[in-house]
């Protein structure tokens, strides 16, 4: 073992919170540490976000070609190799994780291979293969861990009936008929995936509604929008228990206090998350959790003097943006940066990749009520829109939600095509504070599908053109 090394930052965690930080604090002249213990880029890069739009992406291109005679074309044959599929999304992922390697050295950043533990009085211990290898010291600690599957006793994975988005992501066969647990992000997106190929899909979701999170607006219209592709769906259910056999899962699923058992071929569990918060030296420190996650105050700051956190280790939402956004905030503050701004999760955008895409920022309509705002709603259908027309996909909606005193945008929700691009517009608008005033004024280039933004905005106020 060497002895110790010292640095002003050390990031424990190398996903897109932690790399993030690590640069910035390089950029601000600091010597700069990351320890990762399996792949650069995390879970959002090599398992999630960034490979998941790859099979996404493939799952719509098929899509668009069994449509191919509705935009005049012709195609026969068409069949789909599933073992190329995921080795063109794993492809992606080792690109986009060795390019992060590239910008940290690039930052003059030091990446340990390796499991960090906290050691007390800015100390951290490097594990390899069970073994210690190195104590790295720093006055500043950035704890970016993130988080793994939740899982439910009895829906334990196996990898082989089972699946967590693991097994989900790198499928060696087709599910024939496929058990969605959870209707998040995740669990909407691979259900999408799998039906968009030919599997039999049904999804339990604990909740009232699918995507639970959205707009009851929005949700009820991707609900509609699933079941017309064939996908079964069940709210307010749970699935209790999972019988294994030799070919089929029996899964039994509680219903208005009944239980009703069924067999699928395959089951995916996405029920959300954990904080890795264990085995990292907490124990040693004043650092509190809560629920599984470091509590932190509006900068990082952990409890204990010296030691932040950031990303999925620590409160919602758990979006890889955001744990970007808090690693500079956390970096700037902790380098004495003037005017850095503490997150407004207000300002957060959340996506959803399936067919059709779903977007949003700020509050739903029941939230902005429950607030006690008084508000006017916009709407916007995309068959109104002529490019949405033109690109084959009328189906959708733009939702917008002013403050009716103030003119403040307080929530903006999609569903449609390409809407995980647009909304980008209204999280400029609402980061800028911008009113409906400068909305209206905004001119919209014809023929986009942004036009439906502006005439979003237009319909809350009684102005729109096209509807």
């Amino acid at each position: 073992m060497s002895d110790t090394k010292n640095f002003d930052v050390v990031v424990i965690g190398g996903g897109p919170g932690g790399y993030v930080a690590a640069i910035r604090a390089a950029q601000l002249k600091m010597k700069v540490a990351v320890v990762e213990a399996n792949h650069l880029g995390g879970i959002c890069l090599n398992w999630g976000c960034i490979p998941t739009k790859a099979l996404l992406r493939s799952s719509e291109v098929f899509h668009l070609a069994h449509n191919a005679e509705s935009f005049g074309l012709k195609i026969s044959g068409l069949e789909f190799d599933l073992k190329k599929i995921v080795e063109r999304s794993r492809g992606v992922a080792k690109q986009l994780s060795g390019g992060i390697g590239h910008l940290l050295k690039k930052n003059k950043v030091t990446v340990f291979d390796a499991f960090g533990k906290l050691e007390g009085n800015g100390k951290i211990a490097l594990e390899k293969d069970g073994k210690k290898t190195d104590t790295l010291s720093a006055k500043h600690i950035v704890l970016a861990t993130g988080a793994r599957a939740r899982v439910l006793p009895g829906l334990e994975p196996d990898g082989k009936f089972v699946w967590s988005y693991k097994e989900a992501m790198v499928p060696d066969v087709m599910p024939k008929k496929l058990l969605v647990v959870g209707s998040g992000a995740i669990g909407i997106e691979f259900a999408s995936f799998y039906k968009t190929l030919g599997a039999e899909v049904t999804v339990v979701e604990l909740m009232d509604r699918v995507l639970p999170v959205e707009d009851e607006e929005i949700s009820t219209m991707a609900r509609k929008s699933f079941e017309k592709q064939g996908m079964k769906i069940l709210t307010g259910a749970k699935v209790t228990k999972l019988d294994k056999g030799k070919d089929t899962v029996t899964a039994h699923i509680e219903m208005g206090g009944k239980v009703e058992k069924q067999d699928f071929t395959h089951v995916i569990s996405a029920v959300g998350i954990v904080g890795n918060t264990e085995n990292i030296g907490l124990e040693k420190t004043k650092v509190k959790t809560d629920r599984g996650h470091i509590t932190v105050d509006e900068y990082g700051r952990t409890d204990e003097k010296g030691v932040y956190a950031i990303g999925d280790v620590v409160s919602p939402p758990w979006l890889a943006h955001k744990a970007s956004h808090e690693g500079i905030i956390c970096i700037e503050k902790i380098a004495g940066e003037k005017d850095v701004h503490p997150m407004v999760k207000t300002n957060i955008p959340g996506c959803t990749y399936c067919h059709p895409q779903v977007a949003s920022v700020g509050l739903t309509e029941k939230a902005a009520k429950d607030a006690g705002h008084d508000i006017k709603v916009g709407r916007f259908p995309f068959i109104g829109n002529g490019k949405a027309i033109a690109l084959g996909e009328p189906e959708g909606l733009v939702k917008t939600i002013f403050d009716k005193k103030t003119g403040e945008l307080l929530g903006a929700h999609m569903i449609g095509a390409e809407v995980t691009e647009l909304i980008q517009g209204f999280v400029v608008g609402k980061t800028l504070e911008a009113t409906e005033a400068e909305f209206m004024h905004t001119v919209f280039p014809h023929p986009t599908l942004s036009e439906m933004m502006h005439e979003s905005v237009l319909d809350a106020y009684g102005k729109a053109i096209h509807f």
